[in-house]
């Protein structure tokens, strides 16, 4: 298997309706971003991990704990379009990206692995679990595969709905994107569409627009909480003091 070069990327930025200046939360003595990247950089697939900000706050931040940063425009829509900026402003050859989320301080680095490892093969992957409950929670997003991995839809609502009581697991989906390069060049010059809008899910637009996304169901038992919210927040300290 050839090795591929693949560049972890972090998107971040300071503002945010629920949570303004959220990177730069102190979490035990830390800030968010600088917890989201120590985690990355244990990932043994990684060639390098960048945060990519449109902040100088965030910017200088990264740089004074010693990790690599890069500005992108402040106008961005999303989270893969700062990633693709990124790519282009990173200046050395890569192979793939990995879209890693600033707001989960547990993540595990295996999950990162994991992801990387599919890149051998497809052109889009991301990750899931099985859940246990919060079934109807909105901001817990559900995805329903093929038989062959693939994604077939994602929903904030409950999919499947259990008509019959059949032994089928129900998946919440772990917000880890891998692109290749080309497929990310592509993506980012993608239009908009009907059930991405709906949903406020990006990945739809690459479903709607007839790719496929190949999703695996991680092996990490971690908890990767995403801190939307200050009681979010005061969770993760809970358990980091915890030593959990």
């Amino acid at each position: 298997m050839n090795e591929l070069k693949i560049l972890g990327i972090i998107p971040a930025r300071y503002a945010s309706s629920r949570f303004p200046g959220k990177p730069l939360a102190d979490i035990c003595g830390k800030t968010m971003i600088e917890r989201v990247y120590n985690q990355a950089v244990k990932a043994k697939l990684l060639s390098d991990v960048v945060v990519a900000t449109d902040d100088e706050r965030i910017y200088d931040c990264v740089k004074s704990f010693g990790g690599r940063a890069l500005m992108t425009g402040s106008g961005l829509p999303n989270g893969t379009a700062r990633c693709h900026e990124a790519a282009k402003l990173y200046g050395e050859k890569i192979d793939s990206v990995i879209n890693i989320q600033g707001d989960e301080p547990l993540l595990d680095p295996l999950m990162i692995d994991e992801a990387a490892e599919l890149l051998h093969d497809n052109y889009c992957v991301t990750l899931c679990r099985e859940l246990d409950d919060d079934f109807t929670n909105p901001n817990v997003v559900k995805v329903v595969m093929n038989l062959n991995g693939e994604a077939l839809y994602f929903s904030r609502s409950l999919i499947p709905y259990k008509r019959n009581q059949v032994n089928q697991a129900i998946y919440q989906h772990i917000g880890i994107y891998g692109y290749s390069l080309e497929f990310l060049n592509k993506y980012a010059a993608l239009e908009s569409t009907p059930l991405s809008e709906c949903e406020s899910l990006e990945q739809l637009k690459i479903l709607e627009h007839g790719y496929k996304i190949r999703v695996k169901v991680t092996s990490s038992k971690s908890q990767n909480i995403g801190v939307d919210t200050p009681e979010d927040l005061q969770r993760v300290r809970e358990i980091i003091n915890a030593g959990i």
